[in-house]
């Protein structure tokens, strides 16, 4: 059984919801954690799905437990974040997908889903981002100077999920990818996300000086994910370019 239980009630309108489950280079979940920190976002709701892993998570200095994928609101940026502090599978995602579609149409609530696009080589360029869009997600990216994907490619693991359900059932969504460094957490790329796609878009201002500052240590609290997401292969969102004779 899927349900969504709210905890605390926030008037939103037509809000943009930033996806955050973790992926390679957890360029998705370091954006949206850092999203609920310095916008100092309302935990709105819960998410069950029976398909989700089964734990129970706690925040520090908080002795209170907590499900491990959660909503997050900000009434003033019309905005919701979906943290997740577990892997999920695509099938889990796609549960998901399927459990808040009807909330999402009733809610008028337009998901931005995000994904490490893999460096083919190492750079010290600031990490490119693209964009692609689902229904009338096009129209969103007009709103940025996202461009689109220099190469074809495929976008997996849950976020791919998410996205292939947005474009079967014609929900307005749009994927930014950033390259990143497949290895380790990546910062940098995060702030690209948020910077080039989420603000223009949700048209919120995001202070994004944190995440470079605290690079070191996000990438040594963010480790052991980052590891673990390697090692689980299709369970990582990831996007990836398609090379001719591949």
């Amino acid at each position: 059984m899927a349900r969504i239980d709210v905890r605390t009630e926030v008037s939103l309108s037509e809000p943009t919801l930033v996806e955050g489950f973790p992926g390679v280079g957890l360029v998705g979940k370091i954006a949206a954690d850092h999203l609920v920190s310095v916008l100092e976002m309302t935990h709105h709701a819960d998410v069950h799905c029976e398909s989700l892993p089964k734990a129970a998570s706690f925040g520090a200095g908080d002795d209170g437990l907590r499900t491990p994928v959660r909503l997050y609101a900000d009434a003033e940026n019309d905005l919701l974040v979906l943290q997740s502090d577990v892997p999920v599978s695509p099938d889990a995602a796609t549960e998901f997908a399927e459990c808040v579609d009807d909330w999402f149409r009733e809610e008028s609530v337009t998901p931005l889903y995000i994904a490490g696009l893999k460096r083919e080589r190492p750079t010290e360029d600031d990490p490119a981002v693209f964009g692609v869009a689902a229904g009338d997600g096009a129209a969103l990216l007009d709103r940025t100077d996202v461009p689109e994907p220099t190469d074809a490619g495929i976008v997996s693991g849950p976020t791919g999920a998410l996205l292939n359900h947005a474009l079967a059932t014609d929900l307005t969504a749009v994927g930014l990818f950033a390259d990143c460094d497949p290895r380790f957490p990546d910062p940098r790329a995060a702030r690209a996300v948020l910077e080039d796609g989420v603000a223009p878009i949700a048209d919120v201002d995001v202070p994004v000086d944190g995440l470079e500052a605290h690079a070191s240590q996000i990438q040594r609290t963010k480790e052991r994910l980052a590891r673990q997401m390697n090692e689980e292969g299709e369970n990582s969102s990831q996007a990836q370019r398609l090379r001719m004779y591949q």
